[in-house]
């Protein structure tokens, strides 16, 4: 009782702090200030940031219900409660008021003052940081041993060394010492009060006793950790780790979390649910219908706040079709609990009709179901409209995605037979403008399939008034469009395939050309610089010999490129289709041709001229070695000159002229 009453001017103190802050009038009495939930709410509209509306009324009814929004907002933040209920609140039930706000305190005060330290040193812990940040800040004072949140505080020696460590310029440690606890408990109150800010939350006379509450120290402290250095490492934490053991035990199993905060006695029941289920049977006794009442009170709160919650119905298709389904889920929780309701109204009624209430009570009951009643139909009404707009909504829409569809096809299929309609290009650059343009249509195709794709799921709903038929029309208007769409994409695709095919055709075509052209020209300019007549000697005759027989030799291997030039050539202006273009890749094959046919010509003219030199300068000069091959070269020419008129000749053997073997024994 001693802690009760201390935490509960504790807790006062720190809620009219809060309150001051925001201009709100002071609470005079927590247990019954509290119990109608405004101040609770009015608490939580601070620490969270967030408006949170209150009952109109002053029933108890009312008074539940803002209790109620109290623990929703609660478990929205992750405050967790055991076996604390809005009727613990409303009947201001002294030990759970104290949990309540205890756990408030916990989380908006402690953990969030010290939820950076916490992650930086990766310790889930809290309470055992605070103790090794009391004790390195206190180690410097031999008159100070902190080992817990309790009796170590008792003297008021810890408080003062705490503030002097970090602020020594604000008072003389010396004359600390000198008082008595109480002044010393009193003297750092007034000096975190006047120089950092913070709050007389604690009574001197409540702290210097023989165990003061362990809550209301921690709140304290956690202030003066708010505003004061922070330097905790983990050898801090390991020191208080090792504090002889009955210590460490007391660190450990004050560990913050909720459900130890919120100590509770094992008569006050098992856990009450947030939000019932359904309510089948209510008996006719007063105490059982005004459990029902809460019950259904509480789920019909949660179900009016999930309703306010919802999004105005948005103008995209999909995100409606979402909301559809979300409401779709509300509406059925609706219809679940629609049983529940009738339950109570029915109890209500039989509770009046049996005459045994007060007058009071009856007016109370009467006034309950009233209240209960109207907001469930407000609720069922609101609800009903909200799926009637959603519905009217979406099929606007989806209508509006049918026609944008077909538009957009009807524009599509008159570009696909404009593109019919012309040519393919006249020359390898206009091709690529082509492709361009059909990649253009290939984007656009891939940005409608999304429209399409959300066509395959689209919503119907069919009624008493449209029946099946509205589904038939709506049916066939959809395989008439996705008739259309599929022959758009595949006209697509295929047109794809045969540019590519073009483009890589033509490309080779012209690559093959300009490495021939190039061929050409080396070897007539090869050509040119081979000496046939005026010979000096044998030597210089046997040289330009044999650079003839490696051009003819160069000759023959490449004649096969030649002829599927030609052949890839006609390949690609068959595809083409077009005159002008297959007459320039006709004429670039007869330019090649020509130059073929006249190096072939003038090979013959140089091996005659070079034939008569020889005979010229005698074969007495010659050796025979030189005369084979000049006659070689000669027999090539004409072999080369009509390899398109006779059959390919054998491969050649290799040479044994007798001529080499006397040359080898000279």
């Amino acid at each position: 009782d001693e802690h009760n009453d201390v935490q509960k001017k504790t807790f006062t103190k720190w809620i009219n702090a809060r309150f001051s802050k925001s201009g709100k009038p002071p609470v005079k009495d927590m247990f019954t200030d509290l119990k109608d939930g405004r101040k609770l709410l009015d608490l939580l509209e601070g620490l969270t940031g967030k408006p949170l509306p209150k009952e109109r009324g002053s029933t108890r009814v009312h008074a539940l219900n803002n209790v109620n929004r109290v623990l929703q907002v609660l478990h929205q933040n992750n405050v967790e409660l055991v076996n604390i209920g809005g009727t613990d609140i409303v009947d201001g039930n002294h030990k759970l008021t104290l949990g309540l706000l205890w756990s408030i305190i916990l989380h908006w005060q402690v953990k969030d003052v010290m939820k950076n330290i916490m992650s930086d040193l990766q310790q889930t812990n809290s309470e055992k940081i605070l103790l090794s940040w009391v004790r390195q800040s206190t180690r410097p004072y031999s008159q100070v041993n902190v080992l817990n949140f309790t009796t170590s505080w008792a003297d008021g020696l810890a408080f003062n060394a705490v503030i002097h460590r970090h602020k020594p310029e604000l008072f003389s440690w010396d004359k600390v010492i000198k008082m008595s606890p109480v002044e010393r408990l009193e003297h750092a109150f007034s000096i975190a009060k006047n120089h950092l800010g913070i709050e007389k939350l604690l009574d001197p006379e409540d702290v210097a006793v023989q165990l003061p509450d362990k809550k209301s120290i921690i709140m304290y402290l956690t202030s003066l950790f708010e505003v004061l250095p922070k330097q905790v490492t983990m050898e801090d934490i390991q020191e208080v780790e090792t504090l002889p053991r009955r210590y460490k035990q007391e660190c450990e199993d004050g560990e913050f979390n909720m459900q130890q905060a919120v100590a509770l006695e094992e008569e006050q029941g098992s856990s009450r649910a947030e939000t019932p289920s359904t309510v089948t049977e209510v008996d006719m006794d007063l105490d059982s219908y005004q459990v029902a009442l809460e019950e259904v009170l509480t789920w019909l709160l949660s179900a009016e706040d999930a309703f306010r919650e919802q999004e105005e119905i948005s103008g995209d298709v999909e995100e409606v079709k979402e909301q559809f389904s979300t409401h779709e889920g509300f509406m059925m929780e609706l219809t679940a609990h629609q049983s529940s309701v009738g339950s109570v109204l029915q109890a209500g009624n039989q509770l009046v009709a049996q005459g045994n209430l007060s007058p009071e009570e009856e007016f109370e009951i009467q006034e309950q179901m009233l209240l209960l009643n109207s907001r469930w139909e407000e609720l069922r009404v609101e609800s009903m409209d909200r799926q009637s707009r959603l519905h009217d909504m979406l099929m606007e829409l989806q209508k509006q995605q049918l026609q944008q569809l077909s538009d957009w096809l009807t524009v599509t299929e008159e570009r696909i037979q404009k593109m019919e309609s012309q040519l393919l290009a006249d020359d390898l650059e206009s091709l690529q403008k082509q492709l361009e343009e059909h990649k253009s249509l290939q984007r656009d195709l891939e940005t409608e399939q999304v429209k399409v794709n959300s066509l395959t799921h689209m919503v119907v709903i069919v009624d008493e008034s449209s029946g099946e038929s509205a589904t038939a029309v709506l049916e066939e208007q959809l395989q008439r469009l996705g008739e259309r769409w599929t022959a758009v994409c595949r006209w697509t695709e295929e047109r794809r395939v045969k540019l590519q095919e073009i483009q890589l055709l033509w490309q080779e075509l012209l690559e093959e050309q300009c490495l021939l052209k190039a061929w050409l020209t080396e070897k007539e300019e090869a050509l040119s610089k081979v000496q046939t007549s005026n010979f000096k000697d044998q030597t210089e005759l046997s040289v330009n010999v044999r650079k003839l027989a490696i051009l003819k030799e160069d000759m023959g291997m490449k004649r096969q490129m030649l002829d599927q030039l030609n052949e890839l050539g006609q390949d690609v202006a068959q595809i083409l289709g077009n005159g002008k273009a297959s007459s320039k890749i006709d004429q670039d094959q007869e330019e090649l041709t020509q130059r073929w046919d006249s190096l072939v010509q003038k090979l013959e003219d140089y091996s005659n001229q070079v034939t008569q030199a020889v005979g010229s300068i005698g074969m007495s000069q010659v050796s025979q070695k030189t005369a084979a091959e000049t006659k070689s070269l000669k027999e090539q020419v004409v072999v080369k000159q009509f390899r398109q008129e006779l059959p390919p000749p054998p491969p050649p053997k290799k040479r044994q002229i007798p001529g080499d073997s006397e040359a080898k024994q000279k």
